[in-house]
């Protein structure tokens, strides 16, 4: 080893600057000194290095100049204080050195998957991470070799890598998680004398993390080396149980309706004959969470820049307008594809997804290519998926006479002939009904009053900043009719508040006009929490009608009164009146009421007219006509009765509800005035029945479920029963032919594998007549 003046901290050097006691003692001298002494401490330092990495003693004339260095300093000169601290120090440092094998070498780390995903409340996601939420502890257990971790001779450094995004947590003792920075905290160390030790840290991410897929790694800094070691990666979350969490959520009752309950109620056809449609949104399903993720890195903000979209991902509001965009398919590689045509030859019936595990399996499956086929109700349950697995509070609402105002004026036209069909010139229409999701959040952006539920619409209709997506549109700010607040609120507002022109026409001359305020958003609608039943949120939405108004608009339309009735100038006043709900296979029966409220007689021509509908725009063809003269007294109402026989309505393409446009028209001959009165209604599918044996069920105890259905047609039927349940198990399918009045009892055997309310769904597809029928049963798994 070439000769050194310097050894552990100590100089040699006759001329050294450290040696002239007036500079130890801290007197300032000229910078010139000072400079001269920093230098030598670094030398000091290299040296002190060298030897530590070499097995060399130091040279003898160097020892005996500490030796005798050490005699003075005890005989007590005031002058050689300091001295004496150095050659204690190298005293100390002198003595035997822990070796580089006995050294802190990490040998096991257990990141206790388990026990932290129970205190999160993420236990039952299916993910190849460890799943976390922001703004709560999470612990790592390490285990290690060597002498017993000092964190005051070694670092541990956590390194939280998000893509190119990266922070450096060092541990420290004694201190308390933050939530407003990555930190850890070392809880506990435990020396073991005859085998590894063992290190219990606590680490806690912000409360406005990114949400993402995070690569953990950890840097170990010791006096001899320095090693990075890859931990493993963990999914973060958002976290409505964590107050500082933008989407904290108060009611736990809620938390658990909204982000951890994995099936729901769709409510579907018309407002008059409203029918409950079982889901399964599947976010613990195997894989679910990995691709919701996946679904966040194949966005185009992601692509274009994935830097600004991971530090975007702190944002519940940014999330949603991704999620939204990209539940359709028609700007991205989005997961579905819409299809309104009635041709679903190359792919699935909207009508025959139950759940949306399939979908995203299919989804991924095909290398991430848009799945067929997508209607309103796929898109939102889709949508409601993705953002309760990302531990965003979320549920389905339907908007039953949902408006779609294309030409933004905030009025619906409609127009029909003088025999009461409705013609398809309006690009305006009046969805049956419509559904999107709201989630809650608090919306920064737009001020104070403004957080809470936000809609997000992933149906494509129209585009926002030229990309088929909707909102978040708070909700308070549609019902204070804010419609400058971002976004997308005018179009949101539209479809609950636009006024509907009705108006008649013959050779392109308007015969008559009218005017409905109350028809579009009658009724807004999700399921209530901790129950089956629909509970009714139109007051939230609108100011215009009260809840009175709104229950006697919804219970005339059940008995085919009140919405639909109008009265002409000249007196005459007409409504319609279903018998009873249309139920397929069966008549539909209906009362035509014409009224004079005039005193002299009249003779009038009655045009009634029906046809075929989609739930989403005008109708397409007459199915069914009946014309004739009526002569009606002064004062006097005549009630008419009509039948449609189920050979006139039944339809060619397997569907869960069929829909059908209703009108009369009346013609006083006289005047030639013309009144209309018109109702749109939906024939729902017989339902089926399930039972179990044991409603309160152990987990991983075999259970049997039957699931029953009578054929109530006069011809065979056959079809497909599928069963399932998130949750229970895989998916039962099976096929089967019923003759007319059997009745036809499946017993289905399954094991519940997850604890908490389940709901047992089943779907039968029939070929003829085509037609899908649903069944639900909830159930309550008990641990063992």
């Amino acid at each position: 080893m070439p000769k050194s003046y310097h050894y552990f901290g100590y100089c040699l050097k006759p001329r050294c600057p450290l040696k002239r006691g007036g500079f130890r003692r801290g007197r300032d001298d000229s910078g010139r000194q000072q400079r001269a002494a920093h230098h030598c401490r670094v030398g000091c330092e290299k040296a002190n290095q060298q030897m530590r990495r070499s097995s060399h003693k130091p040279p003898v004339y160097v020892r005996k100049m500490w030796t005798r260095r050490r005699h003075i300093d005890q005989g007590g000169a005031e002058g050689f204080r300091i001295k004496s601290t150095i050659n204690e120090e190298f005293e100390s440092n002198s003595k035997p050195q822990h070796s580089i094998m006995d050294e802190f070498k990490l040998r096991g780390i257990d990141l206790q998957q388990v026990q932290n995903q129970i205190r999160h409340k993420t236990d039952g996601l299916s993910s190849s991470t460890l799943v976390l939420r922001r703004g709560q502890v999470f612990t790592v257990l390490m285990s290690y070799e060597g002498w017993p971790f000092d964190p005051l001779k070694e670092k541990l450094i956590f390194q939280i890598v998000l893509g190119p995004l990266s922070v450096e947590v060092p541990v420290t003792r004694l201190r308390q998680p933050s939530l407003t920075q990555w930190s850890a905290v070392l809880e506990r160390s435990v020396p073991n004398p005859t085998g590894p030790h063992s290190l219990l840290v606590s680490l806690s991410s912000p409360a406005f993390a990114s949400v993402g897929v995070y690569t953990l790694q950890m840097r170990v800094e010791t006096h001899l080396t320095a090693r990075t070691h890859s931990l493993g990666q963990f999914t973060l979350l958002c976290n409505p149980w964590c107050q500082a969490d933008s989407v904290f959520l108060q009611s736990e009752d809620l938390r658990t309706e909204f982000v951890r309950n994995d099936f729901g109620l769709l409510f579907k056809g018309s407002l008059g004959n409203i029918d409950s449609r079982p889901w399964s949104f599947d976010q613990y399903e195997k894989g679910i969470l990995d691709i919701c993720m996946k679904l966040l890195q194949l966005s185009p903000q992601h692509q274009a820049d994935m830097r600004k979209d991971l530090q975007n991902r702190s944002d519940p509001v940014y999330i949603g307008r991704v999620i939204s965009a990209m539940v359709n398919s028609n700007d991205d590689k989005g997961v579905l594809l819409g299809n309104w045509s009635d041709d679903y030859s190359d792919g699935v019936n909207p009508s025959k997804w139950s759940g949306s595990a399939d979908i995203l399996w299919k989804w991924a499956e095909t290398q991430f290519r848009p799945v067929k086929y997508g209607q309103c109700w796929v898109f939102a349950a889709v949508m409601c998926t993705v953002m309760r697995a990302l531990g965003i509070p979320t549920r389905v609402i339907t908007n039953f006479n949902s408006a779609h105002d294309t030409n933004k004026n905030m009025e619906i036209e409609e127009y029909y002939n003088e025999m009461g069909e409705k013609l398809p010139i309006s690009k305006d229409s009046i969805w049956n009904f419509h559904m999107w999701v709201e989630s809650w959040m608090k919306r920064p952006d737009l001020g104070r009053g403004y957080d809470g539920w936000q809609v997000l619409d992933p149906t494509p209709q129209e585009k926002s900043a030229e990309t088929f997506r909707c909102g978040p549109a708070a909700v308070t700010a549609i019902y204070h009719q804010k419609v400058e607040a971002q976004y997308d609120v005018p179009f949101v507002y539209a479809a609950v508040n636009a006024n509907v022109h009705t108006i008649i026409i013959k050779d392109g001359k308007v015969l008559s006009t009218s005017i409905d305020k109350n028809r579009v958003g009658a009724l807004i609608c999700t399921k209530h929490p901790g129950s089956m039943r629909m509970q009714d949120i139109t007051s939230e939405y609108k100011t215009e009608m009260d809840d009175s108004t709104v229950h006697a608009l919804s219970s005339n339309a059940r008995r085919g009164e009140g919405a639909t009735g109008r009265v002409a100038p000249q007196g005459i006043a007409v409504s319609l009146q279903l018998l009873k709900p249309p139920v397929v296979g069966e008549s539909i029966f209906f009362n035509v009421i014409i009224t004079n409220k005039v005193a002299v007689p009249k003779l009038l021509r009655k045009h009634v007219n029906a046809q075929n509908k989609e739930y989403n725009r005008n109708p397409t063809r007459s199915f069914w006509v009946a014309q004739d003269n009526v002569m009606i007294g002064p004062k006097e109402t005549v009630t008419i009765q009509h039948e449609i026989s189920f050979n006139d309505y039944m339809l060619t393409e397997a569907a869960e509800d069929s829909l059908v446009n209703l009108a009369v028209v009346i013609e006083d001959v006289k005047s030639q005035e013309r009144v209309l009165a018109c109702e749109e209604f939906n024939i729902r599918s017989p339902s089926l029945n399930i039972q179990v044996q044991n409603e309160y069920m152990v987990i991983n105890m075999p259970q049997v479920a039957t699931v029953t259905f009578t054929n109530p047609f006069s011809i065979a039927v056959s079809g497909e029963l599928s069963v399932a349940c998130s949750g229970l198990q895989e998916k039962v399918q099976t096929r089967f032919k019923i003759q007319p009045r059997e009745t036809m009892r499946m017993p289905i055997n399954f094991t519940p594998r997850m604890v908490g309310a389940k709901m047992l769904y089943a779907s039968l597809v029939l070929m003829n007549p085509p037609t899908v029928l649903h069944g639900f049963k909830t159930i309550s798994v008990q641990a063992s």
